[in-house]
């Protein structure tokens, strides 16, 4: 497969991935369907990993390699000073960026999984803790009902979060094989595209 249509595969992947993003981040602040206050909700949702890291940092990317394929052979932008491969490195750059906020995402849904939700553990209290430590109400889950309120809380907030982890994971993956790719490009641009690595015909 060409650099250029490689990196519209890539691009046309990370798109869908990044709404459900979103969507899912923003879900963490109505846990178990339920509207709380503010300061009740789980810290690490106010961190935006998903809307921010998986969502807004990687729609940048993914458009970038969506335009590449439709960049005109010697030229991007409609330059033909510009050249396919410094669209191709510019790629990789837009790639790097994609991979920080996936990366970011990554870390903050394995932090809130990890630490778990917080929740009010007496049903008419109104105070809210954070009654799980270290992961334990993974192994575990008879410790689930330990918090009372919101109603389905914990597989709420572990459902969602392993979804942004999931997300994080896979659109680092696919914005590490961009930087290749883009690399290879910036080398030996599209094989569509005036040559391979100083070649004068497509390869």
């Amino acid at each position: 497969m060409c650099t250029g249509g490689c990196a519209k595969c890539l691009g046309g992947t990370l798109i869908p991935l990044a709404v459900l993003s979103v969507l899912a981040n923003i879900l963490l602040f109505f846990p178990g369907g339920n509207v709380i206050e503010k300061e009740q909700i789980t810290e690490e949702v106010w961190y935006f990993g998903g809307i921010l890291g998986s969502g807004v940092l990687m729609i940048f990317p993914a458009l970038v390699f969506l335009g590449l394929k439709n960049n005109d052979c010697c030229g991007c932008c409609g330059n033909e000073g510009c050249g396919k491969r410094f669209a191709m490195f510019t790629s990789t750059i837009f790639a790097v960026i994609g991979f920080l906020g996936a990366g970011y995402s990554f870390i903050i849904s394995a932090i809130a999984i990890n630490k778990g939700p917080k929740c009010s553990t007496q049903s008419n209290s109104t105070t809210w803790i954070y009654p799980f430590k270290e992961g334990d109400y993974l192994s575990d889950n008879s410790l689930w009902s330990k918090c009372q309120k919101p109603d389905n809380i914990v597989p709420w907030n572990l459902s969602l979060f392993s979804i942004l982890l999931v997300i994080g994971g896979v659109q680092m993956v696919l914005c590490a094989i961009q930087v290749v790719n883009g690399l290879l490009g910036t080398l030996c641009g599209d094989c569509q595209c005036c040559g391979c690595c100083g070649g004068d015909g497509p390869v």
